[in-house]
């Protein structure tokens, strides 16, 4: 992956994110941090909930070229599973 290709950097405020390592990274590449509300424990409820789902299940050790590529292979599991049933839509 060409990291000079990510605008942004999206994480919670953990302090697993707090790192001056991270931060030195972001900006050799250009990459733009973004980080949730603070105090705000539902900000990254979807997003997390959607990982958790979808990590385990959805083609592991498969690397997308493009985000497209991904967006594509998501949309089709998520339809599948509508489709069978498996989420009650």
């Amino acid at each position: 992956m060409n990291l000079q290709t990510i605008e942004f950097f999206h994480s919670d405020r953990g302090k697993g994110f707090d790192n001056h390592l991270i931060d030195k990274c972001l900006t050799a590449f250009g990459i733009k941090r973004s980080l949730s509300r603070k105090d705000c424990l539902y900000d990254n409820a979807i997003a997390e909930s959607t990982f958790k789902a979808v990590k385990p299940e959805f083609m592991p050790n498969t690397i997308f070229d493009h985000w497209r590529n991904l967006n594509w292979n998501l949309i089709t599991m998520w339809i599948g599973l509508i489709i069978t049933g498996f989420i009650q839509y």
